[in-house]
This record gives C-alpha cells, structure tokens and sequence, in this order.
C-alpha cells in the first residue's frame, strides 16, 4: 500500500529553508577566505623563493592555487552527485559540511615555506583539493533540497536561499577579514592574523552540522524510495541521455563565475597593489558588494518565479555585460567612491545571473539524475568561468598594462552563456519535480495511482 510521502509542513520548510542558507554560507565562507588570502598573503608566506625573485609571477601562481580546487570539484560532483541520487540529499550534504571545515582548519594551522620548506606549498595545494572535493559536492545537494521542497511557484525564491550563501558567506569572510586587521593591523595580519579567519571555521561548522542534522531528507528523493521498480544507475543515465543539458548548465553559469571572482578577491587585490588603495577601502567595497548582492539573490529568485528563468538571467547578463564595460574606467580612477560603487554596481547583474540558478538547475533535470546533473554542470561552468578569472586576469593585467582588456574576456564568455539561454524552453518552471510515478496533491506527494483512486487526478 502506498501512502503520502510528506504533507505540506510550513515548519518543515522553513527548516529546510534556514538550514541550507545557514549550511552554505558557512561552506562558502571556508571556501572564499581562501580566495581573498591568496590575493594577499599566501605568496609570500607559501612561495616564498618565487615571490623573492618575481613577485608579480609569484601572485599568478598564488591564484592558479585558488583554481586548482576548482579542478576537483567534478570529482565532488561525481560522487555527491550519485550518493544523493542513490542515498538521499541529507547525508551527503552533512559530509561536504565537515570536509570542508576540517580542510579550513588545517590550512589556518598549515607552517610557512620559511618552516617546512617545498612541503608547505605541496600540502597547502592537497588541502585545496580536499576543498575542492567537498565544494562539488555541497552545491547540488542544499540547491535540491531547498527546490524540492518549495512550492511549484516559489521554486525560485525558495532556491535563492541556499544560493545566498555565497555572497552572504563573502559578507561574513570579507568583514572577519577587516575586524581582524583593525584589531591586529595591517603588518600582523599578514604574518599571522590571517589564520584567525580560517579557524574561526570550526565555530561555524559545529553550528552548521547541528543544523543539518535536523533537516528532513528531500521529498523528491523519498518519492524516488518508494518506487517499486529498480531505477537505473544515474550517472550512466546522466550522461547517456542528458549530458547536452550538462553542457549546457556549464555554459550558462561560467560567465557569471568569472565576474564573480573578480569581486570576491580579484579586485581588492588590484585596488592595493595597482591603485596603491588603503586595504581597509579595498576590501569594503567586497564587502558592500557582498550585501547588495545577498540582498538581490532573493529578490531575482523570486522575480524569476515571476517573469521565467531564461527572462531574468537574460536581463541579467544584459546588464552584466553593460557595467563590465565601462568598470575599469570607474575603478582605475582610484576614487573609493567611485571604487565601491562600481563593486556594488557590479553585485546586481551578479544577483539576477546566480539566484535563479538552482530553481532552472532542477528544473532541467529529471529527478532520477538531478543531483548529478546539477552538481556536475555547475562544477563545470565553475572550471570554465571562476576557477582561472583572478590568473587569467592578472596575466592579462602583466601582458598588456590596460585592466580594461580584462573586460574583453568577461564579455566574451558572455556569448556562449546567452547562446545556452536562448536554447532553453521558454516554460521551464512550469515543470513537475517529482518522478513519474508520484504526484504532489493537497494531502501530500502519493504514488500516480493512489492519486487516480482518490480522485486527485
């Protein structure tokens, strides 16, 4: 006999709702203290010898450790992606959690080159890869669990939450980051205060894996569990018959990924080194950036319910596309002003391009392969756009001497990310979640046939 899966539990939601923003800000704030350290401090404390003979090819190298992460993500997917499509979202997501955080804990206790020689920077690239792992693994799993609960037309809001995480854990990182320097200062911060930041983490994944222990698994994937017939394994049946829309994810999210970067740590590197900027003015155009941009997460995932998926990342690249143009010019001016209004100018295009992201994700996937789907395409578009943005940039910046070249590659990786959207249904949120074999009713997610027996459908 088959019975309702779960009713409609406000409560419940709001679990999931507060669980996934919490358990991903906390991942994404691991994940970008890293990046704003490599822009700073880790080549002269890690590679030192190449920061003493070029320290402009030292900094490359600082970033391309910031992209090797982004390497393994895929193998993060990989895995999560067929544990939660095989075992259920929960568990997965508790496990990308304490990953993560241990990995954090380790860099913010890792010795110097100074200390340990060669193994310093060997051990520092090992515990990226670990945060690599755990990060290709989280992002599918909490953008699920949230959508999969969500009401069919609040799908959008409902996913910006999860998705907020990675502005709102830049917010957090980025003012860790200025309490600690004001306290410590400038010099101190940079021989030791910057640890601070990394070991605080333990605080926040205890509270984050509390949290996470209290969510219920998604009712999708408890729709999935009550089948009767075996389900195939789904990565081969992602990539026998959906690896187009895989590619198509990554095309989509990679330009965004790059612009993101540059404000998550590229620019307040720029600000210092290039424009001679105070690091206080620096970083809190991150950090003004990193609200506004919170903020609008959640007013374009639910203006995505609104107006569609494709419409709202349309208008958002479009505009993207605009402020990248004319950026550097406002930026090289060296006016803080100026500087911090641009960043912030920047956060809203950001906003329309990622918080409908997990609401369209799921929605193009069925939900036999959708953590692997979604997983791995937006592992992919990360490798594609964020995972080199600050190296490329900044070997576009040492090559040419013109920042606004820099603009010529954002642009261009908007090309293909508008030629993915326009490929795209234009009735994508008007799709079912569930299996086939399930139906959601007013009591609850029951089977397609309990459902006809009752006069549901």
């Amino acid at each position: 006999m088959t019975q309702s899966l779960i009713a409609a539990d406000p409560k419940q939601r709001k679990r999931v709702l507060s669980g996934t923003l919490i358990g991903t800000t906390i991942e994404w704030y691991d994940f970008l203290i890293y990046a704003q350290a490599a822009g700073i401090v880790l080549a002269d404390l890690f590679l030192e010898p190449a920061a003493q003979n070029n320290a402009q090819f030292a900094q490359i190298i600082s970033w391309a450790t910031l992209g090797i992460s982004f390497l393994f993500r895929p193998l993060g997917a990989v895995i999560a992606g067929h544990l939660g499509d095989t075992y259920g979202r929960k568990g997965v997501l508790v496990f990308t959690l304490i990953g993560m955080g241990v990995a954090t804990f380790l860099i913010g206790v890792l010795p110097t080159y100074a200390t340990i020689g060669i193994a310093a920077p060997i051990l520092l690239i090992l515990l990226r890869i670990m945060q690599g792992i755990s990060a290709g693994g989280e992002w599918g799993g909490a953008a699920l669990m949230s959508v999969e609960y969500a009401p069919k037309h609040r799908r959008g809001l409902f996913g910006a939450f999860p998705q907020s995480g990675v502005p709102l854990g830049l917010t957090i990182a980025t003012a860790t980051m200025l309490i600690v320097m004001g306290i410590v200062g400038k010099e101190a911060y940079l021989q030791w205060g910057w640890r601070i930041p990394f070991l605080l983490s333990v605080v926040l994944v205890v509270i984050g894996y509390a949290i996470r222990r209290l969510v219920d698994e998604s009712p999708v994937f408890r729709a999935m569990q009550n089948e009767s017939a075996e389900r195939s394994a789904p990565l081969p049946e992602l990539f026998k018959n959906h690896w187009g829309k895989v590619i198509q994810g990554a095309l989509i999210f990679a330009a965004q990924q790059a612009a993101g970067y540059l404000v998550i740590a590229f620019f307040g590197t720029y600000a210092q080194q290039e424009l001679d900027m105070d690091p206080i003015v620096a970083w809190t155009g991150t950090l003004v950036a990193g609200i506004i941009w919170t903020i609008a997460m959640f007013l374009s995932g639910a203006w995505s319910d609104k107006i569609g998926r494709r419409n709202t990342f349309i208008i958002g690249y479009g505009l993207l596309v605009a402020v990248e143009a004319v950026m550097w010019f406002l930026i090289d001016t060296a006016n803080p002003i100026l500087y911090v209004l641009t960043l912030a100018l920047l956060a809203v295009p950001l906003a329309l391009t990622l918080g409908p992201q997990p609401a369209m994700y799921a929605e193009m996937f069925p939900a036999e392969v959708r953590y692997s789907g979604v997983s791995i395409a937006y592992a992919l578009g990360a490798i594609l756009g964020g995972a080199f943005a600050p190296m490329i940039s900044q070997m576009i910046l040492n090559a040419t001497g013109q920042a606004w070249m820099i603009s010529v590659y954002l642009i261009a990786l908007t090309v293909p990310a508008f030629i993915a959207l326009l490929m795209l249904p234009k009735n994508l949120e008007n799709r079912e979640m569930l299996p086939d074999s399930h139906v959601e009713t007013d009591d609850g997610i029951v089977s397609r046939e309990e459902a006809v027996r009752a006069g549901h459908i």
